[in-house]
């Protein structure tokens, strides 16, 4: 089955940290830049951090800048996401979504992984 899939989620307490994973199934990512996005209760989908290919373009969202830090080994290994410092208002679920090169359309999402900060 051809698919996207996020791991790491849990809970945690605030100012604690968490790495979530995005791994492909079925396909390989070499071809992808990979986002991650966030959805809390009553909130609209925010876009996080998103890396290229090759990992050498990587951008971050204000909210996250400083405490989140998306990685890949390689294009072909699961895309990380390490979150530092996390507060309640990081509570959501969170995606990964892989778009191809030259794309503006997202070829595959992921089913989330609940991330929930609390003591």
């Amino acid at each position: 089955q051809v698919k996207l899939v996020e791991s790491g989620g849990e809970l945690v307490q605030p100012g604690g940290s968490l790495k979530l994973s995005c791994a492909a199934s079925g396909f390989s990512l070499s071809y992808y830049s990979i986002f991650w996005f966030r959805q809390a209760p009553g909130k609209e989908r925010e876009g996080l951090s998103c890396i290229s290919r090759s990992g050498g373009s990587i951008n971050y969202a204000d909210s996250v800048k400083g405490r989140f830090t998306i990685s890949r080994v390689n294009a072909r290994t699961p895309v990380n996401l390490q979150m530092n410092s996390l507060t309640n208002e990081d509570t959501a679920v969170y995606f990964c979504a892989a778009k191809p090169s030259g794309s503006d359309v997202f070829g595959y999402w992921g089913q989330g992984t609940q991330v929930t900060v609390s003591s």
